[in-house]
């Protein structure tokens, strides 16, 4: 899977899960063994991502985690707040 796809699947994950579709922000940060997407969103859909006990944000990123991407580097989803 290629960066473009990954964000992608990402967005696509998040966005029904959002009142504010338009503020969904995904940067790439690279390190040496990850490549790190920083998800943000409107602070009022903060709790939507997140979900009750972390329940949903472990959902998506299980889903995310389980897709083989490109290169010897792991993904890794981080929600910031």
């Amino acid at each position: 899977m290629t960066d473009q796809e990954m964000r992608q699947l990402i967005h696509t994950i998040i966005e029904p899960l959002v009142s504010q579709p338009d503020d969904i922000n995904l940067e790439l940060k690279e390190t040496d063994d990850f490549h790190e997407y920083l998800l943000s969103v409107h602070p009022d859909d903060i709790g939507r991502v997140i979900g009750k006990g972390g329940r949903i944000a472990k959902a998506i990123r299980a889903i995310v985690y389980s897709i083989r991407y490109d290169g010897p580097k792991r993904v890794r989803l981080t929600i910031v707040d």
